[in-house]
């Protein structure tokens, strides 16, 4: 039986964002955040925002997301992202804003505003800071590197493409080495043993994959939502060659005007002879 993707992101809500898998959440959070100063999570409530409807799952730009909230009210939103759409800086902030003006109400207190956390789990790499896949941030004074504004924002990114391209990974004293492990799809059954056999909490949550991949429903609804992944990806990778193309026939078309030679053009450009002596006709007409 083929293995379902942990992150196909409906199959990862159904495996750490629910009330059943909520200690498979607690084990994956515990070590995104691992922290020396800060305790490790015991118990969290899942925070059901949204209803996987077949709509929903079948609607390619839709976003399933797991949310929870800890017992001193801070928020938590993990996030999968398999397509890079260039804007998960500002998406993220969007997202942040959202969920932290939600911790109160009209003319309340805004010392009752709890702290978010939002996690980024992405399969491209993003952050310019090279080999490094697990990136934190916060608000810090741009001068005094250790003063903190406040700690209520913290936002993690999570390259999975920087972790495969990590050359010594320390899987045996790194908790979170081993989840990203099992986050491949390409992992094989001996890698995934091997993790088994080392990690308890992962055990489990490959114990939920595997009773998910054997209900036919569960099955329907993550084709479903492959297909319409893979929508969006074929869209968002028509959108930017549109773009490139676009940008070429504008070069060009400057280039043109200047009396640049036809064949330089084709170089410069990569656009075909036919396009670029089309242009250079309506140029003239």
């Amino acid at each position: 039986m083929e293995r379902l993707k942990p992150l196909n992101d409906f199959i990862f809500k159904k495996t750490f964002g629910e009330e059943e898998t909520k200690d498979n959440l607690i084990a994956l959070l515990n070590a995104i955040l691992s922290n020396k100063d800060r305790d490790k999570l015991v118990t969290l409530e899942i925070v059901e925002n949204k209803e996987l409807t077949p709509e929903l799952i079948g609607d390619k730009t839709g976003i399933i997301d797991v949310r929870a909230k800890t017992e001193d009210g801070t928020q938590l939103e993990i996030e999968v992202q398999l397509t890079n759409q260039h804007n998960m800086d500002k998406r993220t902030m969007w997202y942040w804003g959202e969920m932290f003006s939600e911790g109160i109400k009209k003319g309340e207190d805004y010392k009752n505003l709890t702290k978010v956390i939002t996690i980024n789990i992405v399969d491209f790499e993003y952050i310019k800071i090279p080999d490094k896949f697990h990136t934190t941030f916060h608000l810090w004074e741009d001068g005094v590197k250790d003063y903190m504004l406040t700690d209520v924002v913290e936002i993690h990114f999570i390259e999975m493409e920087k972790f495969r391209k990590l050359k010594n990974k320390n899987l045996k004293e790194d908790k979170l080495q081993r989840w990203l492990s099992f986050f491949r799809e390409d992992i094989s059954k001996e890698e995934l043993k091997e993790l088994m056999d080392m990690d308890v909490d992962i055990k489990k949550a490959e114990e939920k994959i595997e009773y998910l991949s054997s209900d036919p429903k569960t099955l329907e609804l993550y084709k479903s939502r492959e297909r319409s992944l893979h929508e969006r990806a074929n869209m968002i990778s028509s959108a930017k060659d549109e773009g490139i193309n676009e940008k070429a026939i504008e070069v060009a078309t400057n280039l043109l005007k200047l009396g640049v030679n036809i064949d330089i053009i084709i170089k410069a450009t990569s656009l075909s002879e036919e396009k670029v002596i089309q242009i250079k006709k309506k140029l003239e007409s």
